[in-house]
Formats: structure tokens, sequence, C-alpha cells
């Protein structure tokens, strides 16, 4: 017999990251995606829902349900980053007009209905603002007993912030969610979310030569990228799928680069989706987290309680360390082989 597949529900901005974060999900036999909710934030959610929808039609995998979020934060009025994932927020990657519909019900509403049609199962997972899961939670209070786990991409703890000097983008965008999506695990017994940050995610690097590997992996020709190739060059790789992908990427390379962080790109959201399907991937210690809302240099920075002098229980575990050769090692073989059987099929 089998083993039963792992139900996730994930919740993006795709982004060139979270673009990869789905496809490291739909290329992992364990993983049964039952929902994709999309929230405003790298680009506006009518553009995150075009590509939610372009990339499953892509993937062959257009019965997995995609439900629209909330156009703008509880508060604050939206802001975009276009600049770090490109106008359409997949880097230079072009899809196809998507064919496929979003369902007639809401982001959170479909958080809500994914915990209950398997409770105590499901597996959420967050790489973009909070803003769907906050409106769930104040829908419905007992999804954090209903989920299995909660892995969110968000924060930063004792490490520098990347939209201010302190605060990480999808806690900035949406600082009142993520402030309310911690508060709803403060003394409950569900099992802690698991929050990776900056301090770890930056870890998780991708380089040319892991790009290019990965080509190899999907049986694929492919040209290395450099930092002196001609900016928007196209993709010649043979494989469809990381056509797309090295066009996404090269545009992630470029503003990495430019922000003197050199020719790489940091995967912060394919770990949360790796994390989601095996925890030991990380080592995580257990504190209170709360969100800064007044602060004048800085709101949307996520602090970490390590001393207890809140007097709070902890609400999270917070990702401190991470193999980043074990996940490339394992995002390379997922995806590669879920690439070379797309073009085959």
């Amino acid at each position: 017999m089998t083993e039963p597949r792992q139900p996730i529900f994930i919740d993006v901005d795709t982004g060139v990251d979270d673009a990869m974060a789905l496809v490291y999900l739909l290329g992992s036999p364990e993983a049964d995606l039952v929902g994709i909710a999309s929230s405003a934030g790298n680009v506006p959610v009518q553009q995150v829902c075009r590509n939610n929808l372009a990339l499953l039609q892509l993937c062959g995998r257009t019965e997995v349900p995609v439900s629209m979020g909330s156009e703008n934060p509880l508060r604050a009025p939206l802001r975009t980053a276009e600049d770090t994932h490109g106008p359409e927020g997949l880097g230079y990657a072009r899809l196809r007009t998507p064919t496929g519909r979003l369902t007639d019900y809401d982001a959170a509403t479909a958080w809500v209905r994914a915990a209950h049609a398997h409770p105590g199962e499901l597996v959420g997972v967050v790489t973009g603002p909070m803003t769907n899961l906050a409106l769930a939670l104040h829908a419905d209070p007992s999804l954090p007993g209903l989920l299995k786990r909660l892995v969110i991409m968000g924060g930063t703890f004792d490490y520098r912030g990347n939209t201010t000097p302190v605060a990480e983008w999808n806690v900035s965008v949406d600082p009142e969610s993520a402030a309310a999506v911690f508060a709803a695990w403060h003394g409950v017994t569900a099992d802690l979310p698991i929050v990776l940050g900056l301090n770890l995610t930056e870890h998780i690097e991708m380089t040319p030569a892991l790009l290019s590997r990965l080509a190899v992996a999907a049986g694929s020709s492919s040209e290395a990228m450099t930092e002196y190739d001609d900016r928007g060059i196209a993709s010649t790789a043979s494989n469809s799928l990381i056509r797309v992908l090295e066009d996404a990427m090269r545009f992630y390379f470029e503003f990495h680069h430019d922000q003197g962080e050199g020719y790489l790109a940091h995967l912060h959201d394919p770990l949360a989706a790796a994390v989601a399907l095996d925890t030991g991937l990380v080592h995580c210690r257990a504190a209170a987290v709360d969100v800064e809302l007044a602060g004048t240099l800085t709101r949307g920075m996520t602090i970490a309680d390590w001393s207890r002098r809140w007097g709070r229980e902890p609400n999270a575990l917070i990702g401190v360390d991470v193999n980043p050769g074990t996940f490339f090692d394992r995002f390379i073989a997922r995806v590669g082989a879920f690439a070379r059987q797309l073009d085959q099929s």
C-alpha cells in the first residue's frame, strides 16, 4: 500500500520564489496540493491569480483550486515589488494566458474550507503577506486547532530587514495581519507555527551553477548564466518548465546583483514548501513573537522574546539553522524529475 499524501494549502503572492515553491510542491510525490490562496504582495492580487492559474496550466495541474484574496492589506495601502520580481511577477518569464477559472469563494474562505475538509491533517503554508490567513482566523478562530502544521515565510530575527532596516517584506506589507496571526497562537494547545525568517532563508542562495544542475536533472539543454550576459536574454533550455524558471531566475539574479548581493538569488519560499513536507530540514527555537505596529522607524519589525521578558508562552517555532546543500539536493531532484516528466507526457 502507498502512503497517503500530505494535504497542503499554500497562500502565495507569486512572485519568482513563490513560483519555485509551487513547482517544488507539484513535483513532490508525497504532497497533495488541495488549494492555492492568492495574496496581494509582490504584484497586485489579480496578477497573482493569473500567475497561479498559468503555472498550474503549464504544469498540467489545472484541477488545483485557486482563490482570490483581498486586494489590500488590512489597514495599510498596498505596496508591490515589481522591481524585485518583474512587471508581471515572474521576472522575464511569459506564460500563456490561463484558461482556468478562480473559485467562487475568496481566499479566506478557502483557508477555512480546506482546514475543515482535512481536520488535523492539513499543512498550511504562507509565503506572502498574511492578509488572507488573518481574515480566515477572524472568520473561524478554531483554525489553529484544525491545522496539522503551519509554516510561515516571514519576518527576520536578530538579523537585518530587506524592506526597512528591521522589517522583512511579507510582514512589512501587512503588519497588522502578521500580528493577528501570531496572536491567534497565544494560549492555544495547537502545534506552534514554524516561522522561517530572513535570518534563515537568506542562506538558501540559488546560483547559476545550481540552476545548471537543475537543467541537467531535467534532461534539458541549457546555457549557464553569468553576470556579464546582456540583460533579459531569453532561456534556450529545451525543457518547457526549465525555460520558464530560467527566465524568471535571470531577473531575480539581476535584482540581487544590483543590490550588491552577488549574481545569485535567495529562495525564501521554496524552503517553506520543503519544510512543510519535512520539518527536519530546519532547527527551530520556541519563542513568543510579536510585530511592531506603531514604531516610527520599526513598524513591521518581528520581535522574538528569547528570554521570556514579556512573561508570555511561546507562540512560534523560529527557524535558526538550515543546511542549504541538503535543501538544494532535494529541490533539484524533485523539480528536475518533475520537469522531465512534463516534457515526456
